[in-house]
C-alpha cells in the first residue's frame, strides 16, 4: 500500500544525505520544508518535497491512501533510547515519601527502590507483565513514541531477568514499535548480597550473561556504575563478559555524583553513557574523542528533584546529545517524550530544535538504528507522526504537558490508537 500525505504545513526533521548523529552547533539547525507533500511505499519513505513539485511523483497505484495534513506537522516518531517499563505495579508510596523529606538512597536503605521492584517483579507471572507492559507501550504510542528501548534489571536473579528479557522479546512479536532489548542485570545488588557485591558480580558473569546471550534475548548490555551500587571496577568486570557474548555496553553514569561511568563507558565504547547529572571538564573532553553517545533523562531530574544534566554545556562544547525519557516507576513514571522535551528547553536551556535532533536522530542513533530511524529520507522505515493543528515546532515544547500527536504510522501503516 502507498500513502500520500498532502498540504503538510511542514514535514520536519528531513534529510537528502541521512547522518548518524547530529553534534554540536548542529543541533540548532532542523531541515524542514514547508507546504510539503511525503510519499510512502510499503513501509519506507518513497519521496517527499514541496507541494509545487508534487507533479513528478508518480504513484499510479489503487491502493493510495491520501492524508491531507493542512495546518499540521509531519516528523519522524520520537526514539526513546532509555526506558524501564517492564515491572510490576507502581511505587507511589515512594513519591508520597520524597515529599515528606526522603531521599531516593534513605528510600533505597529501606527496602524500597529498585529492590522493591524486584519483589513485586518476582511475584508477577510473566503474562501480567506482558499486559502490562503492552498498556505501558501503547500509551507511548499514543504520544508518539515509535522506537523503545527497553531494560532488564527488576530481576536480580537469572530466573526473574530471564522472564523480564523473555516479555522484552514478546513485546518485540506483538507490537510495531521498533524495541531493543538490554540487560541491566547489574541494575542495583539484592539483599543477599549487600556484604558481597564481587559475588553478586560473579553471578551476573558467569550465570545471567552466558544464558541472555544463549537465547539471544538481548542487544545491549548496561550497569549501574554508581556509588553505593557498583563500581568502576565492578562494571569493567561486566562490561569485558558482556562484550565476549557480543552485548555492546550502554551505561547509568554520574547520575549522583562523579561515579566514573563516564570513563567506562568510553574504555569500552559504550553505545551511550546515560543521566550525565554530573559532568566535568574530564568527561567532556573523553566524550569528544568518542563515539558514544550523552544522553539526558530530565524526567528523573524533575520527578526526583535532583540536578539536570549540563546539557547546554555539552552542545556548546560540540557534544551531540540524546534525550530519553526513563520511564520507570520508581524515579520517571512517565514515557512522555514531548513532556521530557518541555523539561529539557526549560530546565536544560535546549532549544527546540535541539530538543527534536536529541528526540529523533540522536536517539536513534542511541539504539543502533539512525540508520532506519530518527529522520524523514528517502528509504529509511516510515515512523512518524502527523500533529493535530499547530502552528510549528515551539509549540510542541511550549504546550508542555499537552499530548498533540493526531496519527501515528510505524512501519508504512497507520496505526488505530
Amino acid at each position: 500500500m502507498k500513502l500520500l500525505l498532502q498540504n503538510i504545513r511542514e514535514l520536519v526533521q528531513v534529510e537528502e544525505q541521512p547522518a548518524e548523529k547530529v553534534s554540536g552547533k548542529d543541533m540548532a539547525l532542523l531541515k524542514t520544508v514547508k507546504d510539503a507533500y511525503l510519499l510512502i511505499d510499503d513501509e519506507l519513505i518513497s519521496d517527499f518535497g514541496p507541494m509545487k513539485d508534487m507533479d513528478r511523483v508518480q504513484v499510479g497505484d489503487d491502493t493510495l491512501v491520501e492524508i491531507d495534513c493542512r495546518d499540521r506537522l509531519v516528523m519522524p516518531a520520537w526514539c526513546d533510547s532509555h526506558t524501564h517499563i517492564v515491572y510490576a505495579g507502581s511505587r507511589e508510596m515512594e513519591f508520597v515519601g520524597r515529599i515528606r523529606g526522603l531521599t531516593y538512597q534513605e528510600i533505597a536503605n529501606r527496602g524500597g527502590g529498585i529492590l522493591n521492584s524486584a519483589k513485586l517483579l518476582h511475584e508477577t507471572p510473566a503474562e501480567v507483565l506482558f499486559e502490562q507492559a503492552s498498556a505501558r507501550i501503547l500509551e507511548v504510542m499514543r504520544q508518539g513514541t515509535g522506537a523503545i528501548e527497553i531494560k532488564s534489571g527488576y530481576g536480580l536473579n537469572t530466573e526473574d531477568e530471564l522472564k523480564m528479557l523473555r516479555v522484552i522479546q514478546w513485546l518485540r512479536q506483538t507490537t510495531p514499535v521498533c524495541i531493543r532489548a538490554t540487560f541491566l542485570g547489574a541494575h542495583a545488588v539484592p539483599a543477599e548480597y549487600k556484604n558481597n557485591v564481587s559475588g553478586y558480580v560473579d553471578l551476573v558473569i558467569n550465570e545471567m550473561i552466558p544464558q541472555v546471550a544463549a537465547e539471544e534475548l538481548a542487544d545491549y548490555i548496561d550497569v549501574f556504575c554508581e556509588d553505593g551500587y557498583f563500581s568502576p571496577t565492578d562494571t569493567e568486570r561486566i562490561l569485558m563478559a558482556g562484550i565476549k557474548y557480543g552485548l555492546r555496553p550502554k551505561i547509568h553514569a554520574n547520575e549522583m555524583g562523579f561515579s566514573g561511568g563516564v570513563q567506562v563507558g568510553v574504555k569500552y565504547n559504550a553505545l551511550s553513557v546515560d543521566h550525565l547529572e554530573y559532568m566535568d571538564r574530564e568527561e567532556i573532553d573523553l566524550l569528544l574523542g568518542s563515539e558514544t553517545m550523552p544522553t539526558i533523562l530530565p524526567g528523573a531530574s524533575f520527578f526526583l528533584n535532583m540536578p539536570y544534566a549540563p546539557a547546554r554545556r555539552m552542545i556548546d562544547e560540540g557534544l551531540p546529545v540524546a534525550l530519553a525519557t526513563d520511564y520507570n516507576p520508581g524515579s520517571s513514571p512517565s514515557g512522555n517524550m514531548s513532556l521530557a522535551g518541555s523539561l529539557a528547553c526549560l530546565k536544560q536551556d535546549l532549544l527546540p530544535e535541539e530538543v527534536i535532533n536529541a528526540a529523533t536522530i540522536n536517539g536513534a542513533y542511541a539504539m543502533g538504528v539512525s540508520d532506519r530511524l530518527g529522520s524523514i529520507a528517502k528509504g529509511k522505515i516510515a515512523n512518524l507522526f502527523i500533529t493535530s493543528k499547530i502552528p510549528g515546532c515551539d509549540y510542541l515544547f511550549y504546550s508542555y504537558g499537552s499530548n498533540l500527536v493526531d496519527t501515528l504510522i510505524l512501519n508504512g501503516e497507520i496505526q488505530n490508537i
